[in-house]
């Protein structure tokens, strides 16, 4: 560590920790949370054996929870610091759960993956289990195992070894991403005007209808589904490609790798994603449904355009269509899939906040339908809905083992069943694990976001 790394890290963040603690806390209490952080810092910081749990990283992210209990904060910071603190106990129960899974399946690293001629020499085998630590106690597997993913070290897959099994997340989880969340954004949007409109005018044709039919998209079994869509639109009409994401014979002489193209069609999604955000915060500043529709198309249509020019220029369009062109058939599965649980979410909790008395004395003021049923019973209703795209969005990252299966999409979903399935035991921990910490960070986005989206919720 240089000289100016020690003083920052050792002494300034320390001191400035201390003094904001010493000037707001006014109880013991206070002092006793500021006294542990800081050991459980300095311990992180020196490396001291004794002073951190599991590894030094884990003692950085232990350290600022337990310094801010020190501290009397407002209601949605104490409820995010208390939040974080469960997540952090629920992440550490989580990995332990999946470590003594694993631990108590059959065999060990040496009986699956070992050149059987080496398991004849009695020596050597001895010597290659205690290199891969297969007699030590249970406790001493699962300390290193825990220091391991909190130095983010998941090991080295068998399967397609010498990878690591950060570098094969890496690399298959911007196709989950870049998969899911266009899907589960355009399944969303559609389930949502779809159920607030057939709510609305609960009882007609149209309701029954759409009702009908989400039933039968959401309870449908979902292989034989894509099987059918596979066959009609792949194979007998020839609209979209078979399988895969990419169109090989394309990409034999392609200045840069597939995986550029995905991380930068994902940045793409996220940069129309955040203009889309954009747009509706500009729009709940206005007052007139016309202005809102207009505020949000406004910088829908601006971000798209702005997406294309990027395209356009930088030599990688072509390309890009072609994964786009294999994207369409598994985004076309998931979204007919999808939607008709958020519709019939939107549906539900629409026709119980139909119900509410503010609904009612909204409509004896005389305002339009529009405006009671967009301004006030949508958004109320909405809160279902929210949550469950948010962390059905951090669960889609373990990939819908069905969807890539059945597309041979190579992403985390597919990695996913053929590590379990070869029995690659460092990579199917890595991706059970990375998939739990998304799905327990959504969770707590989940719950901020009820703050902002209902007033009525205060904590």
């Amino acid at each position: 560590m240089r000289s100016w790394e020690l003083v920052l890290y050792a002494l300034v963040i320390p001191l400035v920790g201390t003094y904001f603690s010493l000037k707001k806390g006014k109880k013991p209490i206070n002092y006793i949370f500021l006294v542990i952080s800081l050991a459980l810092y300095y311990g992180a910081l020196f490396n001291v054996r004794y002073l951190y749990l599991f590894s030094p990283r884990f003692n950085f992210i232990l350290a600022p929870i337990v310094y801010f209990y020190g501290f009397d904060l407002p209601g949605l910071a104490k409820f995010i610091r208390n939040r974080t603190a469960q997540i952090i106990l629920l992440l550490v129960i989580y990995v332990t759960v999946v470590f003594f899974i694993f631990l108590a399946m059959p065999g060990d690293y040496t009986t699956k993956f070992l050149d059987p001629k080496l398991m004849r020499n009695p020596e050597m085998y001895e010597r290659i289990k205690k290199l891969f630590g297969v007699d030590d106690p249970w406790y001493v597997k699962y300390y290193k195992h825990m220091r391991n993913f909190f130095n983010l070290e998941m090991g080295i897959s068998f399967s397609e070894y010498p990878r690591k099994v950060e570098e094969i997340i890496a690399e298959r989880l911007p196709r989950t991403l870049f998969l899911f969340l266009a899907s589960s954004v355009l399944s969303f949007l559609l389930g949502f005007d779809l159920g607030k409109r057939i709510a609305w005018r609960r009882g007609g044709l149209i309701d029954k209808a759409a009702t009908f039919v989400g039933i039968v998209f959401w309870t449908i079994f979902t292989p034989f589904y894509m099987l059918i869509l596979i066959w009609l639109f792949a194979v007998t009409l020839k609209w979209f490609p078979l399988s895969g994401f990419v169109t090989p014979s394309k990409w034999f002489n392609a200045p840069f790798s597939a995986q550029d193209v995905f991380i930068r069609l994902l940045w793409t999604e996220f940069f129309l994603l955040v203009m889309w955000i954009i747009g509706i915060v500009v729009a709940s500043k206005l007052k007139t449904i016309k202005a809102k529709k207009t505020a949000v198309w406004s910088f829908v249509i601006a971000g798209v355009v702005l997406a294309i020019i990027y395209w356009s220029v930088n030599k990688m369009g072509s390309y890009a269509l072609d994964i786009i062109y294999h994207l369409a058939l598994p985004v076309i599965a998931l979204v007919t899939l999808h939607f008709a649980g958020d519709m019939l979410v939107m549906r539900d909790t629409m026709l119980e906040v139909i119900k509410e008395d503010y609904i009612t004395t909204a409509r004896a003021k005389g305002l339009p339908d529009k405006v009671i049923r967009d301004k006030h019973a949508a958004r109320t209703a909405l809160l279902p809905l929210m949550t469950s795209f948010v962390i059905g969005l951090a669960s889609t990252v373990s990939g819908g083992v069905i969807t890539e299966t059945m597309f041979s999409w190579k992403g985390m979903g597919l990695t996913l069943l053929e590590a379990t399935t070869s029995q690659d035991t460092p990579l199917a921990i890595g991706c059970l694990v990375f998939t739990g910490v998304l799905v327990l960070v959504a969770h707590l986005v989940a719950d901020v976001l009820y703050a902002f989206l209902d007033p009525r919720i205060r904590y």
